[in-house]
């Protein structure tokens, strides 16, 4: 449907409901926005929602004037009110955005000024039509948005140039100006499903010997950090290897921003809570952190402590938690192969209060982790798992480990080698045949 022109409706019909919602939401964001652009002082709040509603009632009106003279059909009286209830909701939430999000296929969303780019959850990309006529009107969007925040009104200004937020739909939302050759959005997608090894399994990330590998580890209570670059499926694997806890242990989940949701599955995790943390308000104060937030965790009596990302100042509450008895910890960690993992928990040890030096780090990490298990992406968008590393104990400044399975991107298993043979006591107890990692022909495990 163009800007200019409605098409004519059955009422009935909800695919050409949604078009005229389209129409009429899109003309009136355009209007507000170019209203917004002429006035000093942000349109926000419950200002902005009446303006939106008398928009929208405009723009229908006009609408129906245009069709009458042309001696054509137009909406009946409820199918109006629909429209203009739907086009309001849309105009006062994400606004130009909204269609984006609605989208099923669509992972990631990103924006530069006016150009807008999406990732579709099977890896592929595309360019698509501007939502935004340039950078002033996406920062006059975000603004809005940040002051209708569900974790408290954010500022988004030259003062604070860099947002991190959640959306209502528990999308992540980053976005920065001032710092940027122009103002920038990425919205990265969370759906909450239960992902399960078994259909990671069918996807091609893991193969069986070590889908029943990872199981058997989540059952012996190993703790894991799951490690990989930017979108290489760290969080989905996580949640893989959570739905193997059992549904009578107690969770607690820790994150920056929501994005495991095990909470929400109550079926599988009935006793599951999640904290998140909290940046300053508009005033500076009641800012939590993940490393409060992990010495909290551990204080409400969690069967498993699971964080969503370790990349700060938690790694060495979280390490100590993994020494002290929490077992079947889970984390993920960005880092380029499973062996630099142990780098990026050095690094992030020294730079922490506690000021760990690399030798006390090497420790710190042989008693806290189990495995580390290294998650990759392809250049066609596939996740493969490419590692699993044992960690067997500590050489002065370096974590002394095991490659116990190594796996090519293109899906070919590689000569590995052995478990320690506590390792292989632990997997044998929980259900996994070890012989399939003894086995001399590495290239024989998969299946």
């Amino acid at each position: 449907m163009s800007h200019q022109e409605p098409v004519t409706v059955n009422a009935a019909a909800d695919a050409v409901l949604a078009e005229w919602v389209r129409f009429v939401a899109g003309e009136a964001t355009r209007r507000l926005s170019a209203a917004i652009a002429d006035q000093d002082a942000p349109l926000e709040g419950e200002e902005y929602r009446r303006r939106a509603q008398q928009t929208v009632r405009q723009v229908l009106d006009e609408a129906a004037q245009r069709l009458l003279s042309q001696a054509r059909p137009v909406l009946d009286g409820a199918a109006e009110q629909v429209v203009a209830h739907r086009a309001v909701a849309r105009v006062c939430g994400l606004g130009p955005l909204q269609e984006l999000l609605e989208d099923p296929r669509i992972e990631n969303i990103n924006l530069t000024g006016a150009e807008v780019w999406v990732r579709y959850a099977d890896g592929s990309r595309e360019h698509r039509p501007p939502v935004v006529s340039g950078g002033e009107e996406l920062v006059a969007l975000v603004r809005r948005i940040a002051a209708e925040s569900p974790a408290g009104e954010r500022r988004f200004d030259p003062a604070a140039p860099i947002l991190d937020m959640p959306l209502p739909d528990g999308s992540r939302l980053n976005a920065v100006m001032d710092v940027a050759h122009a103002p920038a959005v990425s919205i990265r997608r969370h759906r909450y499903r239960t992902t399960t090894l078994a259909e990671l399994r069918g996807l091609g990330t893991v193969d069986d010997m070590l889908t029943k590998l990872l199981a058997a580890a989540v059952r012996a209570r190993f703790n894991i950090v799951v490690s990989g670059g930017t979108n290489a499926g760290k969080t989905t694997l996580l949640r893989a290897l959570a739905s193997e806890v059992g549904s009578s242990e107690r969770l607690v989940t820790v994150e920056d921003v929501a994005e495991l949701g095990l909470h929400r599955d109550r079926e599988a995790h009935p006793d599951a809570v999640g904290l998140y943390a909290r940046p300053p308000n508009v005033e500076g104060a009641g800012e939590i952190t993940v490393a409060d937030l992990v010495r909290s965790a551990l204080r409400m009596s969690p069967d498993r402590v699971i964080v969503g990302e370790t990349r700060g100042a938690e790694t060495v509450p979280l390490l100590n938690a993994m020494s002290q008895g929490n077992d079947g910890s889970l984390t993920t960690l960005h880092a380029a192969s499973s062996a630099g993992a142990f780098t990026k928990l050095g690094a992030y040890a020294a730079q922490s209060a506690e000021r760990l030096p690399l030798e006390a780090t090497a420790l710190l990490v042989a008693a806290a982790v189990h495995l580390v298990v290294h998650i990759s992406a392809t250049p066609t968008g596939e996740r493969v798992v490419t590692s699993v590393r044992e960690v067997v104990g500590a050489e002065g400044q370096r974590v002394a480990s095991n490659e116990i399975y190594r796996r090519s991107r293109t899906g070919e298993v590689l000569p590995a080698a052995p478990p320690s043979p506590d390792t292989i006591d632990e997997l044998a107890e929980h259900g996994f045949d070890v012989s399939r990692l003894l086995a001399t022909d590495a290239r024989g495990w998969a299946t």
